[in-house]
């Protein structure tokens, strides 16, 4: 149980309805571990700018989701991407882009931001700070926050 009452695996068993499993999940702790060994990893955010603006992971590039377009990214297909959103919908999703395009090594970030944040891991503002500030997309999502500052700046 959460201090917010709840549960992470009622988080987990609704992230795995949302999602279809069709890019490879990595969880955030993996992720963290990873990060650490491969300077070089890519990671996109597929959230919504005024998500990104308020906080994102360190190094993430924003691509967004409704807006995402693959010409815009100058990235070689044979990078190690992780792209992530607030809980991996949208992430699948442009996912899914980048495996069609001939991207190799792409992988979903398992619970998003959500899920990073919730397992104690740092986020940062747009000057690279490190933050507690959150945006939740909404209010019936940011239920699933369980740590930081919400927030829709």
């Amino acid at each position: 149980m959460t201090s917010c009452g709840i549960k992470s695996q009622d988080f987990d068993q609704m992230v795995d309805q949302l999602i279809d499993n069709s890019v490879p999940l990595i969880y955030p702790d993996s992720l963290n571990s990873l990060l650490k060994s491969e300077p070089d990893l890519v990671i996109l955010d597929a959230r919504e700018k005024s998500e990104y603006d308020v906080s994102h992971l360190q190094n993430a590039i924003w691509v967004g989701y409704d807006n995402f377009k693959l010409e815009n990214l100058k990235i070689g297909t044979d990078k190690d991407i992780v792209v992530y959103c607030s809980v991996g919908y949208r992430s699948e999703k442009v996912g899914e882009k980048l495996e069609d395009a001939g991207f190799r090594n792409v992988s979903n970030l398992h619970g998003g931001i959500f899920d990073w944040v919730n397992h104690g891991y740092p986020i940062v503002d747009n000057n690279g700070k490190n933050t507690v500030k959150i945006h939740p997309y909404s209010n019936s999502w940011g239920k699933w926050l369980t740590k930081g500052e919400k927030t829709y700046e």
